[in-house]
């Protein structure tokens, strides 16, 4: 997001108002810029200092000045019922999204490891949601479900699959990791502990939505952005 300022109208030339007025990129400067052409707005010289006020407030407006939602503004219900922006979080280096569902043996079998990475990386600037994505589990067996595996996170439902298609997920237990932008840099398995349906290592060998995270925190590039994940199909996934 451009940085903000109450000094817009610094960039803009008081003494020769042309083309030259708009330093702005995109469709934005230009719907701006033929908005004032066509109306001859540039040639009233009695009304400078109000067209470059307005021209200013458009800037700030379309380029997102004065909004402070995430740029992304999804809103997704929790349980109890609020719509909540799940990107809009302070100060996070990262925002890790885990799909699950209430009645799926694998990913029922993760909530361990799932309740050991947020105890790692919560306190390190790390936002974790827990998503549940399929539309016939009841908010009662969700609560109840996040109480008999003691998950920590702050969990959302996600019914109408709009988290499900940004971060481009189709099982659970699958995850999803997003920089504070917004940019999508990892969806896929949490680890390979297992390596197919009932096919599984005694223990998982490569952690990596672990690797994603210490590779975030440590301003390093991830090594892959996506693995293959196993577990419970979800539903008309797109």
């Amino acid at each position: 997001m451009p940085r903000c300022s109450s000094n817009v109208a610094a960039d803009l030339r008081l003494t020769q108002i042309d083309s030259e007025m708009v330093r702005m990129s995109g469709t934005t400067g230009m719907a701006i810029q033929k908005l004032f052409w066509t109306r001859g707005l540039l040639n009233i010289t009695p009304a400078r200092g109000v067209v470059l006020a307005i021209l200013a407030a458009l800037a700030m407006l379309l380029m997102g000045c004065g909004d402070r939602r995430s740029p992304n503004q999804l809103r997704i219900s929790d349980l109890n019922g609020e719509r909540v922006d799940p990107f809009q979080a302070i100060d996070a280096k990262a925002i890790v999204f885990i799909f699950v569902s209430t009645d799926c043996p694998i990913s029922n079998r993760y909530a361990p490891e799932v309740r050991r990475l947020n105890s790692d990386f919560a306190t390190k600037g790390v936002k974790f949601w827990l998503v549940y994505p399929n539309r016939d589990e009841s908010l009662a067996a969700i609560r109840k479900h996040t109480t008999d595996y003691e998950f920590p996170l702050k969990a959302l439902r996600d019914p109408d699959h709009l988290l499900v298609r940004k971060a481009m997920v189709h099982v659970t237990p699958e995850a999803a990791v997003f920089l504070p932008n917004g940019r999508l840099i990892y969806h896929g398995r949490i680890d390979n502990w297992y390596a197919d349906f009932g096919k599984q290592r005694p223990a998982a060998t490569e952690r990596d939505l672990e690797e994603v995270m210490k590779a975030v925190l440590a301003g390093k590039a991830v090594r892959r952005a996506t693995t293959p994940a196993i577990g419970c199909s979800i539903p008309n996934a797109q």
